[in-house]
């Protein structure tokens, strides 16, 4: 007898009961446009120097008080499949250039919001995706013919520090030439010969206290602990490193001992110590002044140490032993055996100092020949050095850019009305309706300069106006001046406000095909959540009193 199914409408007939659906332009299209709009505009108020802190409590109620959206994106949990896309183009921005995240939201949502206008008007999402496509390829032909400054030595610092400028005061207004001065020598300083430049190479510690300004950069690594053993400081000192235990080594399978007498006792116990020594000793005769492990170290073999005046450091991150064995050029050993030549690294001083009421540990490398570098950052507060090191973080990306292509375009929002006025005049050349989405494009380009007038706190269109005279008068260098109080452009070839030609290139290739890709979905088919319903709060007892 054949199975009887009732007639069921629609999607409802295929799916499991509960699934959800939505189609065509209403439920579907705007519905995906209206969420990124939102997400767009609450990031919107964090880009640029003056941009507003968003306060942030994720899932484990840990809080972030920053402006920096890849913060701001990694630690709230989008759920909003469409927001999501916009978000992954953002990460994938941050993987290749490692700035530019919020640019990316931010000429998405002005290009969805640019569409919603045409889509309503009648025209065709087709169209509109073909006029995006070519309004893309159109702006990524002009974008080198607006370079304004490039870096062709990346170890003149001088040149590297103007480079960084933006990257720094985009985070941090008013310390940009400190903090870009400090990236830029952290950098130089680990600059291997074939400039095949690894951001994993500058280290930032965070040590609490005093203020900004007595930040520094040390050559080779800071760790916040303290020696294990009583000596403290060692030069020209020789390192062995281990990954295991300093300590007598514990037998992996239980053995049984019959002791009869209180001979037999001390003569066990003297052999073990015998044993630990002569393995202390080994290391010693290599000519190793300083041990650093990453697990314990045992009482009686910190007793050994300091008789023959080994230095006892213990790390207890692996990433940091590993490091370090970068930086002093040795080899991390498994077991307790002694170094050969080739397997100790060398460091010119390793001392123990006192930064605040912080014990630090300093391996510290005297010429220029560091591998690598660390940023000690002095603050206020946690939260206050936490968006330090994230500028930071931004300024060595940009230099890990500049040494793959040195080349810049004007800031403050000169490029984006440049290109706004050419991709306009270029739409004017084409005869279809995806001139229409081109000249939604150049529109959606001037989100920029009013984002930074509306976060700086003055009038966005009379800016944006002021910026197009400006640029067909005096030329393509002409962008917002931040610190006039009415709307006013200014040449920032002459403030030094350049961003890093990678950086629009990555983003304006992003925003556009995630824009793209949003738009051209006309169906949302969410399945039914795995599990059962919710389990209810638990109740009060009866019983009780």
């Amino acid at each position: 007898m054949a199975m009887h199914i009732g007639k069921v409408p629609g999607f409802q007939s295929y799916l499991k009961e509960g699934a959800k659906h939505y189609q065509g332009l209403d439920e579907a299209v705007y519905r995906n446009i209206s969420a990124c709009k939102e997400f767009a505009n609450s990031l919107r108020s964090a880009f640029g120097p003056n941009g507003l802190n968003k306060m942030i409590i994720n899932h484990i109620e840990k809080q972030f008080v920053t402006s920096d959206a890849g913060t701001v994106m990694r630690e709230i949990d989008v759920e909003h499949p469409a927001v999501k896309l916009m978000v992954l183009a953002s990460q994938m921005q941050e993987a290749e250039v490692g700035d530019g995240t919020n640019w990316v939201v931010i000429f998405c949502g002005a290009l969805l919001e640019a569409a919603e206008d045409l889509l309503r008007l009648g025209v065709a999402v087709t169209d509109i995706c073909e006029g995006y496509e070519r309004a893309l390829d159109k702006a990524l032909e002009l974008l080198p013919s607006l370079v304004c400054y490039e870096v062709k030595d990346f170890r003149d610092i001088e040149k590297v520090k103007e480079g960084l400028r933006t990257a720094v005061m985009s985070k941090q207004l008013g310390h940009e030439d400190f903090l870009a001065e400090l990236i830029g020598k952290a950098c130089v300083s680990i600059l291997p010969e074939d400039t095949t430049f690894n951001v994993d190479n500058i280290r930032v510690c965070k040590i609490l206290g005093s203020g900004l300004q007595r930040s520094q950069v040390v050559n080779g690594m800071v760790f916040k602990r303290e020696t294990e053993g009583d000596i403290t400081q060692v030069k020209q000192a020789k390192i062995a490193l281990y990954s295991c235990a300093v300590d007598i080594i514990q037998t992996e399978t239980k053995g049984t001992v019959l002791i009869k007498t209180a001979e037999e006792l001390k003569n066990f116990s003297r052999g073990e110590e015998k044993l630990l020594e002569d393995q202390i000793k080994a290391i010693a005769d290599t000519g190793a002044k300083v041990i650093v492990a990453g697990a314990k170290f045992g009482d009686m073999a910190l007793h050994f140490m300091n008789k023959y005046g080994l230095m006892a450091v213990r790390l207890n991150s692996k990433f940091d032993l590993r490091r370090l064995s970068k930086a002093v050029n040795g080899t991390v050993l498994p077991r307790l055996t002694p170094p050969t030549t080739e397997e100790l690294g060398y460091c010119d001083n390793v001392f123990v100092d006192e930064l605040g009421d912080t014990t630090v540990t300093i391996f510290r490398s005297e010429g220029n020949d560091s591998r690598i570098a660390t940023v000690v950052i002095r603050g206020s507060t946690d939260n206050y050095m936490d968006d330090i090191e994230r500028a930071i973080d931004d300024g060595v990306n940009t230099f890990k850019g500049l040494t793959r292509d040195g080349r810049f375009l004007p800031g403050a929002g000169a490029t984006e009305i440049d290109l706004s006025q050419k991709l306009a005049e270029y739409a004017d050349t084409l005869p279809g309706l995806e001139q229409y989405a081109v000249r939604g494009f150049a529109t959606a380009l001037e989100v920029f300069p009013k984002a930074l007038a509306e976060n700086t706190g003055v009038n966005a269109t009379e800016l944006v106006s002021k910026m197009h005279l400006a640029h067909k008068a005096n030329g393509k260098n002409e962008g917002f001046d931040l610190d006039a109080e009415q709307p006013a452009t200014v040449d920032v070839t002459k403030t030094k406000v350049f961003d890093l030609f990678a950086t629009k290139w990555w983003a304006l290739k992003y925003a556009a095909t995630t824009a793209c890709t949003i738009l051209k979905v006309d169906q949302i088919i969410m399945a039914k959540r795995a599990g059962g319903p919710k389990p209810r709060a638990p109740q009060g007892s009866d019983d009780e009193s």
